[in-house]
């Protein structure tokens, strides 16, 4: 009888939510990181009757999702529509991870791309040495710069012009 209350025991426990700091500790990122993918619509929870957080423990495998699309670059609305893509809010599966990181590799060969024309353009730099804001190739391509006017610009990389 003892066995039998155990288990019963046991699986009770592993069927439990997991509050706030549970899950941090076991995804590895803090709190105030999941209380953000809350509010972004990314993660859901509920409320204990005491008001805590509470989280079913497939959200473990949600925020694993959020922060390896994070990894590769991708930006929190391109999270959120993946995300949103899927059956019922459920969580991504294998064969969902697989169908959107498909999706996702046209984008990451732009980012690769436009890395190595920086590293070209970096060394071409470093070898010249005149980082001169009129004419560097780095900073300043073309002049683009002065034709937005006066002030200082922001070093942007070639996807963003």
């Amino acid at each position: 009888m003892a066995a039998m209350l155990e288990a019963e025991v046991n699986l009770k426990s592993s069927a439990a939510p997991l509050t706030i700091g549970q899950l941090a500790r076991r995804a590895g990122v803090a709190t105030s990181a999941l209380r953000f993918y809350e509010a972004q619509g990314l993660l859901a929870g509920s409320r204990s009757a005491g008001g805590h957080r509470q989280y079913p423990r497939h959200v473990l495998r949600r925020v694993a999702f959020i922060r390896a699309a994070q990894t590769v670059g991708l930006t929190l609305p391109q999270i959120s529509a993946a995300l949103a893509s899927l059956p019922d809010g459920r969580t991504p599966t294998k064969a969902d991870w697989a169908r959107l990181s498909a999706g996702w590799a046209p984008l990451l060969d732009a980012r690769i791309a436009a890395l190595q024309a920086l590293r070209q353009k970096l060394t071409g730099c470093i070898g010249c040495g005149c980082l001169s804001l009129k004419a560097c190739a780095l900073y300043n391509p073309a002049d683009k710069a002065g034709d937005e006017g006066a002030g200082a610009r922001l070093l942007r990389t070639e996807t963003e012009r």
